[in-house]
């Protein structure tokens, strides 16, 4: 559900309705410069992706640069919350 323009009053009573159904909600509204997002997706599983850290070598390289190429592998895990 996705609501623009509404009271507060009417957000908070449909999110409530929303949220004891399992569904998502969405309000927003602009004020000029101004404005607001809210989103209410329960609970709810995302994924995040990370990236794959290198294990250290011979230990002999110790800086930034070390760590800047045990990083830049461009390998990526996939971690789900």
């Amino acid at each position: 559900v996705c609501l623009t323009c509404c009271s507060q009053e009417s957000m908070v009573r449909i999110d409530q309705l929303c949220r004891r159904s399992g569904t998502k909600f969405f309000a927003g509204d602009v004020f000029g410069f101004h404005g607001f997002a809210f989103a209410d997706l329960g609970q709810h599983d995302f994924v995040e992706e990370k990236p794959k850290v290198a294990k250290g070598g011979s230990g002999l390289q110790d800086g930034p640069e070390a760590k800047r190429a045990r990083l830049e592998t461009g390998e990526t895990t996939v971690v789900k919350k």
